[in-house]
């Protein structure tokens, strides 16, 4: 039954139909169930003068890139020495490290050109 508020399809009688653009934007808007634009306001609080923090990342993934690289050299050569499985598995992980902190840098070089 359509009039006792259970479930069923809406109706345009109950003022919420297709008159009001189909549901769409809620019956805000131009009627075409578009939401008004808001030209010249910023849709958050963000402030006019916020900058990312490319610098702090790039420092950070600098230390990562020489400390990575270091314990990658240091693993290779004991493992090298001692033979260990284990020593060799370290240096690929910090190798890894190295490498991602590597492509973080050239991403951060990027971003930072105007």
């Amino acid at each position: 039954m359509a009039g006792d508020g259970g479930p069923g399809p809406r109706r345009p009688e109950d003022g919420r139909g297709r008159e009001q653009g189909h549901g769409q934007g809620h019956g805000q808007g131009d009627g075409r169930g578009h939401r008004p634009e808001r030209r010249g306001r910023r849709p958050g609080t963000e402030p006019l003068t916020a900058r990312s923090p490319l610098r702090l990342r790039a420092v950070l993934s600098s230390v990562a890139l020489v400390a990575a690289a270091a314990a990658a050299i240091v693993f290779a050569v004991s493992a090298a020495a001692d033979g260990g499985d284990g020593e060799w598995a370290a240096a690929g992980l910090c190798a890894a490290v190295a490498v991602v902190a590597a492509l973080d840098l050239v991403v951060i070089a990027r971003r930072a050109r105007p």
